[in-house]
């Protein structure tokens, strides 16, 4: 799940920098960019750790 939303999330980020590199019109600004990059790099963090601990759970260690 977290997965998933970290994938969204960055393609809401490189969707607004490739806007803004070929249209012109990003939608967002520089501290909404650092802001959605922010959550997606959170969100993949979440995501990978929960992994490990499945993992973790799994394997009865």
């Amino acid at each position: 799940m977290f997965l998933a939303a970290s994938v969204i999330v960055f393609v809401v980020y490189f969707a607004n920098v490739a806007l803004g590199a070929f249209a012109s019109s990003a939608f967002l600004g520089d501290v909404g960019e650092m802001l959605v990059l922010f959550a997606a790099s959170i969100l993949f963090v979440v995501a990978i750790l929960q992994k490990e601990a499945d993992r973790k759970n799994k394997d009865g260690s």
